[in-house]
């Protein structure tokens, strides 16, 4: 792929979009707000597929446990969401593992299908892959079928901001191996980074009570399952807000007024918790700030039904 044509690619993108959302939605409370937004715009996401990711943390006992919770709980939501006929036969399981090195894939369910969707798209009309967990599923695509790199723009919540002081980040250090895998590999990319950007998306329990409480099933399991996992984490003593992070990753790609962006060289990745940054790298699309209240108006009111 010539640099042209990738930066071109990454330009902000008109109309509806050919979608696929990779979660692993069972590790906290922000995925679900992530699939909820995206099948809310429909006009915008034309979701062809929902693939779940592996997590491994307190709310699993292995990766593929958590990839396995993540899938039932993409379907719980899915039907909460009112989409269960339109979109139950296009959830697929993902890895079971992650990488074991920077050749090998995992095939999975999600890996192959994310493949062939590519395939079936060009660099004009691509197929836009939204990553908001680790990005096992995505690399071992590209390790499948290489080809597939100028078929499809990947935007990934992943990583922190460069001039953090390292990159532990839990989407990125779970499966180092498969981000530098796609940081390498040439896609058209864009990155959402955590701290520093996507952390400026929280929100509070009286905020979600009021805009969302009692406003339908989806609405209510989203306000009790945040408040009751912030709750959890502030260990009901202190003051909280939640970072839902995953939202911005379909925020980005919503409205230009959203977020402000740069290009960049590519970092890469190291096993040792940081990034370097080698000469000569392609460019990729770094978010560097989001208009919090702008994206959250929008969110609450398409969860509202659009009240």
């Amino acid at each position: 792929m010539t640099e042209e044509l990738r930066k071109k690619m990454l330009e902000f993108p008109k109309g509806q979009l050919d979608t696929v959302l990779d979660t692993d939605a069972f590790n906290e409370i922000d995925d679900q707000f992530a699939i909820s937004y995206m099948l809310l715009n429909p006009e915008r996401f034309r979701m062809l597929a929902l693939t779940a990711a592996p997590f491994f943390n307190e709310n699993s006992v292995s990766p593929e446990d958590g990839m396995e919770r993540s899938y039932d709980e993409i379907r719980k939501i899915v039907e909460l969401a009112g989409f269960g006929e339109e979109i139950g036969s296009n959830i697929y399981r993902g890895s079971r593992t992650y990488l074991k090195d920077e050749k090998t894939p995992v095939e999975s369910e999600a890996a192959n299908r994310i493949a062939a969707l590519a395939r079936a798209h060009e660099s004009d009309r691509p197929l836009y892959v939204f990553a908001i967990g680790a990005i096992t599923n995505v690399a071992s695509a590209l390790l499948l079928d290489p080809s597939i790199a100028d078929r499809m723009v990947v935007v990934w919540l992943g990583g922190h901001a460069y001039d953090w002081p390292n990159t532990k980040e839990f989407n990125m250090v779970q499966d180092i191996a498969a981000a530098r895998v796609v940081f390498n590999s040439g896609v058209p990319l864009w990155q959402i980074p955590c701290m520093d950007v996507a952390e400026m998306c929280r929100t509070t329990a009286p905020e979600l009570r009021y805009w969302l409480e009692g406003q339908g099933p989806l609405c209510d399991y989203l306000v009790q399952n945040t408040i009751e996992g912030a709750e959890r984490y502030a260990a009901h003593d202190s003051a909280w807000s939640r970072v839902i992070w995953d939202v911005t990753a379909p925020a980005v790609l919503l409205s230009e007024s959203f977020r402000t962006v740069r290009a960049v060289p590519a970092p890469l990745p190291e096993y040792d918790g940081t990034y370097s940054f080698p000469a000569g790298r392609h460019t990729i699309m770094c978010v560097t700030h989001l208009n919090r209240d702008a994206i959250f108006t929008d969110l609450f009111r398409k969860l509202r039904g659009g009240k």
